[in-house]
This record gives C-alpha cells, sequence and structure tokens, in this order.
C-alpha cells in the first residue's frame, strides 16, 4: 500500500468508525411481504451473504417470488445505507480497482458487439448511454458509429472525466428518473449497461427511459441473468450477485412483458454475446479474499499492521497459478458454457412505439 493510499485510509476511519457505531441495521428499509413485481406473497431466500467484496460490516438477503420468479433485495436498502455502501467503491479509495474490473480493457469486445447489435436496426443520430460510468461505451462505440453523438448519464463524477476526455458530448449528472422530464424526446437511442439491477425501481426506470426516447427509438438493456446455471453452481460466489448493490435480478420473460406493457416492441434478444468470461476467476479471488489477512481499510476498526499487509501481499503471489487456470477457464470455455446456460447476461433491445 502506498503512503498517499494509507493516509487516506486512516483519513477516513473515524467518519466510517462513527457511521458503522450506529449499527448497520439502519441502512436497511422494513422488510417487504409480497414481490416488488407482481405483487405475490409467496416469497423465498434465494441468497443470504455479506458483502465479499469491499467487506464492509452487514447482512444482505435476496428473496425470490414465488409466482413470476423476480429475485430482489430484502430488506432493501435505504437511500443512505447505498450511499455508504458505494462510497469508496468506483470512486475514492476503490476507484482504480473499479476501474480495472469495470472499465474498457475488459469489455472492449462487448462493447463494441452492442454497439453493432443496435446498428442492425438503426444508425441513431443521438445516444444516450444510461449508468455510463466514465463513459468507455461512447468511446468505443463511435468506432462502430461514428456519426453518433453520444451523451452520458450517471450518479459519480466520472461524467465529468468522460465530457474532460471527449467521450461524450454531454454529461447528466443525476438520476434517469428525475431528469427524464428535461430530457423528454431527445435522444433516439438509449443503452442501460449492467445498470437497472442497480435501481430502486426497475419499472420505473423504463418508464423513464419511454420519456426520453423519441417515437421509433431504440432501448438497449443488459443485465445479469438470474437464469445462468452459475448460480447454482457458485452460489454466494457468483460475482454478479454483488451484494449489496445489486438491488433486483429480472427474468428475461418478466422484462419483455413489462417492454410490450410500456408500448415497446422487442426486436432483439441475446444471451450469448452479452456474456462476461469472469465468473470462475471471480469467484476463486472473492473466496481468497475472505479467507487472506484483511486489507487496511477505513472501515476496519484498527489499522492492519505492516506484517499482516506483508502476510497478505504473500498470500495472493502464492495463490497466482490458481487464479491463472481459473482466468484461462473463463476465457476458453465459454463457446460451451454459452450454450448449455451459462452465460451470465443478456441482451434485448427494444423499438418505442409512436405514440406520443
Amino acid at each position: 500500500m502506498s503512503t498517499d493510499v494509507a493516509q487516506q485510509v486512516a483519513e477516513r476511519r473515524p467518519a466510517y468508525l462513527a457511521e458503522l457505531a450506529q449499527g448497520t441495521e439502519r441502512f436497511h428499509e422494513p422488510r417487504r411481504t409480497d414481490c416488488p413485481w407482481c405483487g405475490s406473497s409467496r416469497l423465498r431466500v434465494r441468497l443470504r451473504t455479506t458483502d465479499l467484496i469491499q467487506h464492509k460490516p452487514g447482512t444482505f438477503t435476496l428473496d425470490q417470488c414465488g409466482d413470476c420468479a423476480h429475485s430482489f433485495q430484502n430488506p432493501r436498502l435505504t437511500p443512505e445505507g447505498l450511499d455508504f455502501y458505494y462510497r469508496d467503491f468506483y470512486d475514492g479509495l476503490g476507484g482504480k480497482e473499479a476501474e480495472k474490473l469495470f472499465g474498457a480493457e475488459s469489455s472492449t469486445k462487448r462493447y463494441l458487439s452492442s454497439a453493432r447489435a443496435l446498428r442492425s436496426f438503426d444508425e441513431p443520430e443521438c445516444w444516450l448511454d444510461v449508468g455510463t460510468g466514465h463513459a468507455h461505451f461512447p468511446a468505443l462505440a463511435k468506432q462502430v458509429l461514428p456519426y453518433t453523438s453520444f451523451d452520458g448519464l450517471d450518479l459519480s463524477d466520472g461524467i465529468e472525466e468522460g465530457v474532460r476526455h471527449g467521450r461524450i458530448e454531454e454529461g447528466h449528472r443525476g438520476f434517469l428518473t428525475e431528469l427524464a422530464e428535461s430530457l423528454a424526446g431527445r435522444y433516439d437511442a438509449m443503452s442501460m449497461f449492467h445498470y437497472l439491477e442497480h435501481s430502486l425501481d426497475p419499472r420505473e426506470e423504463l418508464r423513464a427511459a419511454k420519456t426520453v426516447l423519441r417515437p421509433g427509438g431504440h432501448l438497449m438493456i443488459e443485465v445479469p441473468d438470474p437464469e445462468c446455471r452459475y448460480t447454482k453452481l457458485l452460489g454466494k460466489w457468483w460475482v454478479s450477485y454483488f451484494q449489496p448493490q445489486h438491488l433486483h435480478f429480472v427474468p428475461l420473460a418478466n422484462l419483455k412483458k413489462e417492454l410490450a406493457e410500456l408500448g415497446f416492441t422487442v426486436v432483439g434478444v441475446e444471451r450469448r454475446e452479452p456474456h462476461v468470461p469472469f465468473d470462475l476467476t471471480t469467484a476463486v479471488a472473492l473466496f481468497l479474499n475472505c479467507h487472506f489477512p484483511k486489507a487496511d481499510v477505513p472501515w476496519r476498526s484498527k489499522a492492519a499492521t505492516p506484517r499482516q499487509l506483508k502476510l497478505r501481499q504473500a498470500a495472493w503471489w502464492a495463490s497466482v497459478p490458481l487464479i491463472a487456470v481459473a482466468y484461462g477457464l473463463d476465457r476458453f470455455l465459454p463457446p460451451l458454457l454459452t450454450r448449455t446456460g451459462f452465460s451470465n447476461a443478456y441482451r434485448v433491445i427494444a423499438r418505442r412505439g409512436d405514440d406520443k
């Protein structure tokens, strides 16, 4: 750990510990007794876990509806809870690590495939990428759609970076649901890549998308596939569960039905190309990280000692062969896995109706 990072950790520790002294239960809403998608009371526990990535204190439960199969965090985090668990993940202390995991380097092929998929239906004039982060998708999509103007929308300060580096023309910072009216009818294409699962109300986000799109415009959605067979094979180590950030897991049939009811026509569905080949690598890494000496993070009550940090570094170096094997399997197995139900994501492209 660099001196600069160690200093940032030390500076942030008192504020984190003051928050944690009040307990984490206050970060959760009351538990629901019905499904937020269909209203059924037939719920079962799908998953119980902790924060396996940042290791912030707290426990989280995913329930699944017995009628429509929708899965959701229950009890759900409050806005204050979301702020606490998102803090220092995409920005701040965790910014560089998040960039490695979600940045353009690991997503180039998938992003280009997504841009080509929509180009087969339309060559839009202006495109809004919702949840754009640092705007890596628009930067790559310009290779496929050089005459399309790309804007981005996000909550993080990465949106300013995207504008500064010329990856997007305009950046809108805030919630889509709050900005929709001011952007009404402005775009003829919109993308939501791994965004809906983070939202408090996916249906409200879809209604907002309809408001922002022009009649005849296209909406592209990619989300984790809750029907992926890795969910049973890997259990809580399936990284796409991504607790506590992922609040909803929408089965493909549910999303298609909701889009149809909103006046969209689904024109494309893909369950293989959106697969992100990292399930085994991340499962191994998450498991090892839970058993190695803990990192020095500001939500730890005491700073890690130099000996603990050296042991942690040595443990990671010793695990390189195992991680390399998992990485190799992730890279070579997808042609087989994505044909047999192991694809971890799906894509839907829908055309907005011509109604006003």
